[in-house]
């Protein structure tokens, strides 16, 4: 992991609370910047495509998030991905999706400041940025 996903990973954890497992929030940051799932706009798609395209457009937007469970999170993003965090973390699949559960609606409100998501080829970096005023 570089530098950047730790700072990205820290400064995560200060929006979040931080009361998550050692490597959760690595998790997030690294399911947000990945290429091969199309980051942020990739999750987004997951969600509306899995029934779930109202409760993350609320993480987007400037309202108010809703609430997802730990059961939807294992329904949209499928049993292989959160058995995988489960896996690399050494938790099992249902403490996995509960964090999720928490952390997701959180990160992705703060990773879309006025309700926009962030040009894809600026990636996370370019987002936790633009949260600083930073270019």
């Amino acid at each position: 992991m570089g530098i950047l996903d730790s700072l990205a990973g820290e400064v995560l954890s200060q929006f979040t609370g931080g009361n998550h497992p050692e490597g959760m929030l690595d998790a997030v940051t690294t399911m947000l910047n990945d290429p091969r799932t199309g980051g942020l706009q990739g999750l987004v798609t997951t969600f509306e495509q899995g029934g779930m395209g109202g409760v993350i457009a609320s993480w987007v937007g400037t309202g108010a998030n809703q609430s997802i469970s730990a059961e939807q999170i294992q329904a949209v993003l499928g049993s292989e991905q959160v058995q995988a965090i489960a896996s690399r973390l050494g938790l099992n699949t249902q403490d996995v999706a509960g964090h999720l559960a928490q952390l997701l609606p959180q990160v992705v409100d703060k990773l879309t400041p006025g309700g926009t998501i962030p040009d894809a080829g600026g990636g996370l970096g370019a987002a936790l940025g633009g949260l600083f005023g930073q270019t």
